[in-house]
């Protein structure tokens, strides 16, 4: 593979780690077409904090462009867009039949394709390279050879980066799969897992987030009943983990590009193929009501506390979709927001890891620079950043007004400290 010439379409969460890495071993260029995206890329800056300065001078093959003509002599494309849902929960895949388009535009006899982006099982041979086949005027396993091999990218971990977790592999035909797999494995320390057909491998991908999604919606389903009877969830939890193979997940907002979005890939596929499927549309049922819940469960133990709701000071201590993170997309916390304004309720945000401009753009929330002092009726910690982690409860206490509250739902704080959690 030395005469390799990488293109990796996108630059986000997954496409940057991913061209940082083939960077080092073969002549990669990352494409986007945010203009100020590759400005800052090009300056060895990461907005996300993903990519550290230092790991961008280890890849001394990768070049940034927007210019969509510099990936015209690759061989290999990997395309690594986001695959969103719509306002209906239906799958968007707009981003991922324009990168096909445009990469149709450039292939060359022999060259090979790789989709990263998180579909349904079918999606890359059903929609993709029909695009491919269109507009690059070549056929399919005879002209061209398509590959994929899932993103396992969890952004904010500094554990769990993409050497250091098994990738998983597909190619159109037993040849295409073992370069494929070749490909991947001259990066990958942890190894690879070549997956017996592409549609096998979408279908991993979707199932794995799926799995989580549907296991944290029982956990926040048990958190609703044991609240209802007066018991701590996270004392029962602590109990039941003594068990070895008790499932150790938490209850919470379920947000972001994978765990909230995932799941409607396969079950808007399921109904197309005539099944309807009950426990995992039941889990996201349960994983999108649950900022709303928070919320209403704040308003009554304001009442109970004798505190007026309306036209009250509120707090919301993170924004971003998981701790650590400067990932905004699909948040939880957003309808958490909405509802308290519903209330007619003053709402400030604080999040030292979210970009004010997205913010305000994604969400119309304007980020406060620090939380007011003596200000808020209640305060919500909705987000478990480490910065949040060193707070005292003294320090918290500062922002509260004479009477307040404080609510928990990451589990911050000891229980005796707060006066509701999840």
């Amino acid at each position: 593979m030395d005469d390799s010439k990488i293109a990796i379409i996108g630059l986000g969460y997954v496409g940057l780690p991913l061209s940082i890495e083939f960077g080092k071993i073969f002549k990669t260029i990352g494409f986007d077409t945010k203009q100020s995206r590759v400005a800052d890329l090009n300056r060895s800056h990461d907005s996300s904090f993903e990519v550290t300065s230092e790991k961008f001078q280890e890849s001394k093959k990768l070049t940034f462009t927007n210019d969509v003509n510099d990936i015209a002599n690759c061989n290999i494309y990997i395309i690594t867009v986001p695959t969103p849902i719509d306002e209906y929960k239906k799958p968007n895949l707009i981003p991922l039949t324009t990168a096909s388009e445009t990469v149709g535009k450039f292939l060359q006899k022999d060259d090979l394709v790789i989709y990263e982006s998180t579909v349904y099982p079918g999606a890359t041979e059903e929609v993709c390279i029909p695009i491919l086949e269109k507009f690059s005027g070549l056929e399919f396993n005879k002209d061209f050879y398509c590959g994929y091999s899932p993103e396992r990218i969890n952004p904010g971990d500094k554990t769990h980066t993409i050497t250091t977790i098994t990738k998983v592999t597909s190619g159109s035909t037993p040849e295409i799969a073992e370069k494929v797999d070749s490909l991947y494995k001259a990066i990958i320390t942890a190894g690879t897992f070549k997956a017996a057909s592409i549609k096998t491998a979408e279908a991993a991908k979707v199932i794995e987030n799926t799995q989580r999604d549907v296991n944290i919606a029982l956990i926040n389903e048990l958190a609703i009943i044991f609240n209802k009877l007066d018991v701590d969830t996270e004392s029962v939890l602590e109990a039941a983990r003594t068990k070895w193979n008790f499932l150790p997940f938490m209850p919470g907002l379920v947000g972001g590009h994978c765990i909230g979005v995932d799941p409607y890939y396969l079950t808007n596929k399921a109904l197309q193929v005539g099944y309807h499927p009950e426990m995992i549309l039941a889990g996201r049922r349960i994983n999108d009501n649950m900022g709303s819940y928070i919320a209403d469960q704040v308003a009554k133990l304001m009442i109970k506390k004798g505190i007026n709701l309306v036209d009250s000071n509120i707090l919301i201590m993170g924004l971003t979709f998981k701790e650590n993170s400067t990932d905004l997309r699909n948040t939880g916390v957003a309808s958490m927001i909405a509802e308290f304004k519903s209330y007619h309720c003053d709402v400030d945000v604080f999040d030292p890891k979210a970009d004010k401009h997205e913010a305000l753009e994604e969400y119309n929330i304007e980020l406060v620079d620090k939380p007011a002092s003596g200000k808020y009726q209640a305060i919500v910690f909705a987000v478990a950043h480490d910065e949040f982690k060193r707070l005292s409860i003294e320090t918290v206490k500062s922002y509260a007004a004479e009477k307040h509250l404080l609510y928990d739902a990451k589990l911050l704080f000891d229980k005796d400290e707060v006066d509701g959690r999840l």
